[in-house]
């Protein structure tokens, strides 16, 4: 079984997780309301994508 023969520093362990932070989410604008949203996703303001409508919005958000 393999043993690491020495303790990782904590400069070495931290370059190694520098690509492991959350990014942010890219949201845009939708065509029909104006809210914001995932792109390729419907709106879950209005209920549209691509310029029709395909579900009826929740009352909740």
């Amino acid at each position: 079984m393999a043993v690491p023969k020495k303790k990782v520093s904590r400069s070495r362990r931290d370059k190694r997780r520098s690509h492991h932070s959350l990014k942010s989410a890219n949201l845009v604008e939708c065509d029909n309301c104006g809210e914001l949203k995932l792109p390729h996703h419907i709106c879950p303001a209005c209920g549209y994508y691509s310029g029709r409508e395909v579900v009826e919005p929740e009352d909740g958000v």
